[in-house]
């Protein structure tokens, strides 16, 4: 029997989400961010819908590769900048835009000779204690870069901790930091992230940072995407393979976590940890049968989960269940399995065959090639 566990990706929805941030930050360019495959939403069945965007954002050069691979010309931001002087040829080959966090990156670019890139970005750090250079070194850093050969624009950009959160007080400690260390610098400002997007315009600037908004998934706790007007682009889902009785006092799965207090119908559905659906979800976490709620029951495994089919009687085998998606927020699946929907959508393996389905078309859709980053 033919496996059949499916991520259907939406680019209309991309598209959809993309004009919401628009609207959300009317007086800023967006920066799409598209790292690790699009959130594992697949960078080529996404870049499409991203062709409005301002500016793309990756994390790495191979992330950046890709993209230039698929025929892609917009601008690229290296969010990380690179590790080793050999990479600058690889920047100016592909036509890239450098992020520059550390005092270190910019004296490679001084032995270099000269910019990569017109447009270079030194990032601040404000709070985040993770990169970022020094505030009292930031004058001093934007002047070496300027006086590089073929620079034309040091923008300035931070990243916010806490931003996802409805306290302002972490914010606007980083803020004050990052005015502070940019007072008079020439350049443009680039600090909100998707939660601050949402909770704090006073952060937008010139640029905001798009990140997993774009993908109809939403950055604060307790709120769907839905609940915040995008669509979800990703509807994960697998079929029926089995059905058993199973009855009253016998147990479900690996470790016998689950025991029947009745008589159960049980279906095993074709999709588990070995596709990235996470082996800690617990018992009554959801899954969309014909549309309605079916507890999961029992341990997840490699290859397989099973739900109590009690509230969808007419299941059969090859009956579509629904793991996330337009109608079952990956939101809560998250939140069952103690992560966060970021993890969900970045975990989704190999073996999962991606469709493209586009709301108004058809149900089914066109699979896609695979597509991997490739040096």
């Amino acid at each position: 029997m033919a496996r059949n566990t499916i991520a259907r990706i939406d680019p209309d929805a991309v598209a959809h989400n993309l004009g919401l941030v628009r609207q959300w930050a009317p007086h800023s360019r967006i920066m799409a961010v598209v790292k690790a495959d699009a959130y594992g939403h697949r960078l080529d069945l996404c870049l499409p819908a991203l062709e409005n965007a301002d500016m793309l954002a990756v994390a790495t050069i191979d992330e950046a590769r890709a993209i230039r691979r698929l025929g892609n010309r917009q601008a690229v931001l290296l969010l990380e900048g690179v590790l080793h002087a050999s990479d600058l040829a690889v920047v100016e080959a592909l036509g890239l835009e450098l992020t520059l966090h550390h005092p270190e990156q910019v004296a490679m670019l001084e032995n270099l000779g000269h910019a990569p890139t017109p447009r270079l970005w030194l990032k601040v750090e404000s709070g985040m204690h993770r990169l970022g250079v020094e505030p009292e070194q930031v004058p001093a850093l934007h002047a070496r870069l300027l006086a590089l050969p073929g620079a034309e624009q040091v923008n300035l950009v931070s990243h916010f901790a806490s931003a996802e959160s409805v306290d302002e007080a972490s914010v606007r400690r980083q803020l004050r930091r990052f005015d502070a260390a940019t007072r008079g610098l020439s350049g443009e400002r680039c600090l909100a992230n998707s939660g601050a997007i949402l909770n704090h315009p006073d952060s937008h600037r010139d640029w905001v940072r798009a990140g997993i908004v774009l993908y109809g998934i939403s950055p604060l706790a307790g709120r769907s995407g839905p609940e915040l007007g995008l669509k979800p682009v990703m509807t994960l889902e697998a079929e029926i393979m089995a059905i058993n009785r199973v009855p009253a006092g016998e147990s479900v799965g690996y470790g016998a976590r689950f025991t029947a207090d009745r008589e159960l119908r049980v279906g095993v559905v074709g999709v588990g940890y070995g596709d990235g659906y996470p082996r800690s979800m617990v018992d009554g976490t959801p899954v969309l049968v014909h549309g309605r709620r079916c507890p999961l029951v029992g341990r997840v495994s490699m290859d397989m989960l099973t739900v109590d089919l009690s509230a969808c009687p007419e299941a059969a085998i090859g009956t579509r269940a629904v793991l996330w998606g337009k109608d079952l927020p990956i939101e809560e699946i998250a939140a069952a399995a103690g992560t966060i929907p970021y993890e969900l959508s970045c975990r989704i393996t190999r073996r999962v065959r991606y469709r493209e389905s586009h709301a108004a078309g058809p149900a089914g859709g066109r699979i896609l090639r695979e597509f991997r980053l490739v040096r």
